[in-house]
């Protein structure tokens, strides 16, 4: 039995989680948490109170929230070389931190319908959704990789967004980002982890609905 407990829904922000950990390589071992009382039963609310995956269990300590779990996984599994280097630290905070904030808020309220009066995007922490978007843009458009010339965990959350976003319509899929998410979605650890993922959707997915 690992050290390290993975829970995840193949249906959820778990497959970030999963791609971050087949980079690492370490030893894991994996609880499909279903949907509706599966995530609200005592043992996993001891886990995560919020009832949401994903979520780990490393050594004892559990983490939970995508960004958080990838810069701990990061620090945790040195050996992978997926934590920032000293030059490179500014912006894996920046931008990690600015996915799992503006960008998820701004995607979110979008998502809903919902947009910033143009009198209140002072209220806003993101602003605006389009200003949200530019900059996103802008971070992983400007080099290869979003601290630069190598791939880190800052890739695995900011590139998940970048890639949900184009595929459900809330980012423009331009050439610039293709490309960007081509180079992530070619990596072996992004193709264990969706197989992974994809296998057990139809026993662990949301139910479908009655019709």
């Amino acid at each position: 039995m690992a050290d390290l407990t993975f829970y995840t829904n193949p249906m959820s922000r778990g497959r970030i989680v999963r791609w971050m950990l087949e980079e690492t390589g370490a030893d894991y071992d994996t609880v499909f948490v279903r949907y509706g009382p599966g995530m609200q039963t005592a043992d996993y609310k001891a886990i995560n109170p919020m009832m949401k995956v994903p979520a780990i269990v490393h050594k004892g300590k559990t983490v939970t929230e995508c960004a958080a779990i990838c810069a701990y996984l990061a620090d945790a599994f040195p050996e992978a070389g997926l934590a920032p280097t000293p030059d490179e630290r500014a912006d894996y905070y920046r931008w990690m931190f600015f996915a799992a904030g503006p960008w998820e808020q701004a995607s979110t309220n979008k998502s809903m319908g919902f947009e910033v009066p143009p009198d209140k995007s002072g209220m806003a922490g993101y602003g605006d959704f389009d200003r949200t978007l530019s900059t996103l843009v802008g971070a992983v458009t400007a080099h290869p990789y979003v601290c630069g010339e190598r791939f880190n965990a800052a890739d695995v959350y900011v590139g998940s967004h970048i890639a949900w976003g184009m595929q459900f319509g809330s980012i423009p899929p331009t050439p610039a980002l293709q490309e960007y998410v081509g180079r992530l979605m070619a990596r072996p650890a992004y193709t264990r982890g969706t197989e992974k993922d994809d296998a057990a959707i139809a026993e662990y997915g949301p139910p479908m609905p009655a019709g």
